[in-house]
């Protein structure tokens, strides 16, 4: 291996390092509570070699937002390869929904911030395009899958409806979380309660 080689994978390295940090952070103190700080310190690095890899928080939080984008992507074009009857693969585009939230909570907590105002004030028209460009393609890939599975509603109506479902249900499991009225085991049988009764008001009750 070159230097130069090297080099690159020891910056690739700290650069995910300090994503990792601001992925714990973020879900501890949310989006307005983290700092460069924070993230620094959980690190293990100083502030100032934190901005030799990243501008500001609002860059650290921009790759987080495109590894989130990124990451649906590649779910969501994975589902649409597989040949699945429309139950069948209704359930898995629920349990991807799942999945993330299982691996990646901080992208939840991320598209949340996104809905604030003033919050991308600092970002520019050009980045702001971009996101809006790999964002809208994730929805139209999800409104296509679901229009395989149910004629209920446009694409897009579904796509909305089940997104503000899941994303909708996480919210609430936070909140109850905060006020310390939250179980275990709320979330994810909340959620499978919901999604079974989305499911049979689009195509019927399934069970065998």
């Amino acid at each position: 291996m070159g230097v130069t080689e090297r080099r690159e994978r020891e910056r690739a390295a700290r650069r995910d390092s300090i994503l990792g940090a601001a992925r714990t952070v973020l879900l501890e103190r949310g989006v307005r509570g983290t700092t460069t700080k924070e993230i620094s310190e959980r690190c293990e690095l100083s502030e100032a070699t934190l901005f030799f890899y990243f501008k500001s928080k609002d860059e650290i939080l921009l790759s987080l937002i495109f590894e989130s984008i990124s990451f649906w992507a590649d779910g969501l074009a994975a589902l649409s390869a597989r040949d699945l009857p429309p139950g069948d693969l209704f359930d898995a585009i629920w349990e991807f929904h799942e999945e993330v939230y299982r691996e990646h909570p901080d992208y939840f907590a991320i598209s949340t911030y996104l809905a604030q105002p003033h919050v991308l004030e600092n970002v520019s028209a050009e980045v702001k395009d971009k996101i809006a460009r790999r964002s809208g393609k994730n929805f139209r890939r999800l409104a296509e899958l679901l229009e395989r599975v149910s004629d209920a509603a446009s694409g897009r109506v579904l796509a909305d409806t089940l997104w503000s479902l899941f994303l909708g249900l996480t919210i609430s499991k936070a909140s109850r979380a905060n006020l310390g009225h939250d179980g275990p085991d709320d979330g994810p049988k909340i959620r499978a309660a919901a999604f079974a009764l989305l499911k049979r008001g689009l195509i019927g009750d399934t069970t065998p």
